[in-house]
Parts: structure tokens; C-alpha cells; sequence
């Protein structure tokens, strides 16, 4: 008999126990609460809106002037560097190989023309001279023998011939010695005019070619383009820069005073207005608001970028982003940081009122 109970206790304890297991599991789970509570308006007519922290600079993104590979990175994250302060460089060794044949022609130009300009040189002056007088010599003698010559034809002493002769060597004495005082001249006044200028453009160009690469290699070193810190560094030294990639090597900002970049939906841009009073709070802490200071709108509706992932968020819209200084009160915030901002519209300023308050002397 005990044989036969043992089957269906087993069985109803097991029916028990499955039943048991079923209503534990299937029990709904009380909901999770978020992490911080959401920001709540602290106005009662309001615009709300949301923005994104950013350098009063804007985030500047660094790029190369020219490709390459990354020979040297100088700056970390975090660091505060001046305007002029090199970022990082890539290799230059082929540059300044062709820097130094270039001032090596150069050099070679600038003697050329030195050269020409120290023309004539002392030295050649002497020489010269004594080719002049020795000329003028022969000159002398040949006319001295044609002389004689013509006393020797008259008693017939000598052929007509032979005095057909003296008169074409003194002749070409003569010559001769008018060409020995032109090349003198000629050595007098130096180098031609034209001549230098030839040497003067072949040096400017040699110049002008030096000046190129030097600047090539001063584009081979990013430096800051402003006062700031360094938010991103995106490069590493080993590594080929290309200017299509598009990728910002580094990026930068001033932080010392941070900003908001706020979304205004287009259904509230008829009702924003630049006087209204805005208060932010942080997605991470509710808790606390920060004052906003206005300064500037950027007149050009765009479309949505900055999405905050509520479920309740319209992203088939265009914003207008308006700029305001985020008083920070001491607190540690961080550019990229998304922030719930509330302006209040009970805080127009009517541009009537300060006439009107002029007129009654307040």
C-alpha cells in the first residue's frame, strides 16, 4: 500500500513545486528609476529646449596643411597651450633635402652675380693696358718703316710692290690696335647691364624657390590656432595623415569660459526673443540650474543635429541655435555635455518700457 501512495505524493509535490516556480518567475518586476531625475520647468510659461556645452571658441578641429606621416606629437589631453604652440609634426626629411640643394643653388647664383657686379678686376687692368701701348708700339714701328719705305721707292730703292706691302701692314697694325683699345674699354666698363640682369632674375627665382620650401617646412608643424585646451588627440606618431579623411587630429578650445549651444524648436522661434531669462540644467544632475547670459543668434535655421534620445523628441525639424555663456558657479562641466534649458516668457523685455519710463522721468 505504501508502494502505491509514493507515485502521486511525488506527482503533487512536483505539480506544487512547478506551480510555486511559475508564479515566482512571472511576478512583474517593479520599474526601474532613472538615474537622476529628468529637469523639471521652473517657469510657468516657458520655452524648453535643449543645447550642447561647448569652448567659447567652438570646438576647432585640427587638420594638417599637407599629407604625410606623423614624425612627432608634442601636446597631450588636457593640456593648456598658447596661440603658435606646435601641436604636432609630420616628417620633413624630403623637404629639407630639397631645401639644401636649392640654397646650394642659390649660393651658386648669388656668386655668379657677385662676380659680374666686381667686374673688372683690379688685376686685369695692368695687363690690358700694356697690350694698348704695346700695340701703339707697332703701330709706331711699322709706320716708321713705311715711312722709309716711300723715300726708298722715290730713289728706287725698293719694288712698288714692296711698298704695296708696308702700307697693308701698317694698315693692319692699326687695326689692331684699335681693337686693343676697344677690348680696354670693354674691360673698363665692366659687366653688360643686360647680362647682370639675367643673373639678378636667375638668383630672385633660386630665392623665390628657397622661400617655398622653407615655408613648406613651417607647414609641416600644426601649431594652435588659439588660446585653449586640448580637448581631443586623435593622432599618433607613425601614423599617415591624409587630407581626405577628414578626421580631426586634434581638437581644440578655448575653455575658460564655456557656452551653450541651444536648439530652438521653428514652433517656439516666433516666441524667442533674446531678453528672455534662460536657466540650464544638466542631464546628469537635475538638481541644480545655471544661469545663462545671451550672446548671439546664429541666423540660419538648420536642420536637428543634436539629439538628446527621448521618446518624445522630433527630429523631422529644423532648430535655430542661439549661443549663451553658462555661468558655471565653480562647478566642474565638461565640453559635449547635453543640457535642458528653459527660458522664461515672463521675462520679455518690452522695448516700450524704457520710453515709457523716460517720459515719466523714472
Amino acid at each position: 500500500m505504501w508502494r502505491a501512495l509514493v507515485l502521486p505524493l511525488l506527482s503533487v509535490s512536483m505539480l506544487t513545486l512547478a506551480g510555486y516556480h511559475v508564479a515566482r518567475t512571472s511576478r512583474a518586476e517593479p520599474p526601474m528609476s532613472p538615474p537622476s531625475d529628468p529637469a523639471r520647468a521652473p517657469y510657468g510659461q516657458q520655452i524648453g529646449a535643449s543645447g550642447v556645452i561647448e569652448p567659447r571658441s567652438e570646438n576647432i578641429s585640427i587638420g594638417a596643411h599637407v599629407p604625410g606621416v606623423v614624425a612627432e606629437v608634442f601636446v597631450q589631453v588636457g593640456d593648456t597651450v598658447k596661440k603658435g604652440t606646435p601641436l604636432f609634426r609630420l616628417d620633413v626629411r624630403q623637404v629639407q633635402s630639397e631645401l639644401r640643394v636649392k640654397e646650394a643653388i642659390l649660393a651658386s647664383m648669388q656668386a655668379q652675380l657677385g662676380k659680374l657686379e666686381a667686374q673688372p678686376r683690379p688685376e686685369e687692368i695692368p695687363p690690358s693696358e700694356a697690350k694698348v701701348q704695346e700695340a701703339a708700339a707697332n703701330v709706331a714701328r711699322v709706320a716708321d718703316l713705311e715711312e722709309r719705305g716711300r723715300k726708298l721707292l722715290a730713289g728706287k730703292f725698293i719694288t712698288a710692290e714692296e711698298m704695296v706691302g708696308r702700307e697693308q701692314n701698317l694698315r693692319m697694325i692699326q687695326h689692331q690696335l684699335q681693337r686693343t683699345k676697344a677690348e680696354h674699354e670693354l674691360l673698363l666698363a665692366g659687366a653688360w647691364e643686360p647680362d647682370l640682369a639675367v643673373s639678378r632674375a636667375a638668383m630672385a627665382q633660386a630665392s623665390t624657390e628657397v622661400e617655398r620650401l622653407r615655408v613648406e617646412l613651417e607647414r609641416h608643424t600644426v601649431n594652435a590656432s588659439v588660446d585653449g585646451e586640448i580637448l581631443q588627440v586623435n593622432v599618433r606618431p607613425g601614423e599617415y595623415v591624409s587630407l581626405s579623411s577628414g578626421k580631426a587630429l586634434v581638437v581644440l578650445g578655448n575653455v575658460a569660459l564655456l557656452h551653450v549651444r541651444v536648439d530652438i524648436d521653428e514652433q517656439d522661434i516666433p516666441r524667442f526673443d533674446g531678453s528672455l531669462k534662460g536657466i540650464a540644467y544638466l542631464r546628469s544632475d537635475s538638481s541644480k540650474g545655471y544661469p545663462l547670459s545671451f550672446v548671439r543668434v546664429e541666423p540660419y535655421v538648420v536642420p536637428k543635429k543634436s539629439l538628446t534620445g527621448d521618446v518624445t523628441e522630433r527630429v523631422d525639424t529644423r532648430v535655430l541655435q542661439v549661443i549663451y555663456a553658462l555661468d558655471q558657479q565653480g562647478d566642474k562641466v565638461y565640453v559635449g555635455q547635453q543640457v535642458d534649458v528653459f527660458f522664461d516668457l515672463e521675462s520679455r523685455v518690452d522695448p516700450k518700457r524704457p520710453a515709457v519710463a523716460a517720459r515719466r522721468g523714472e
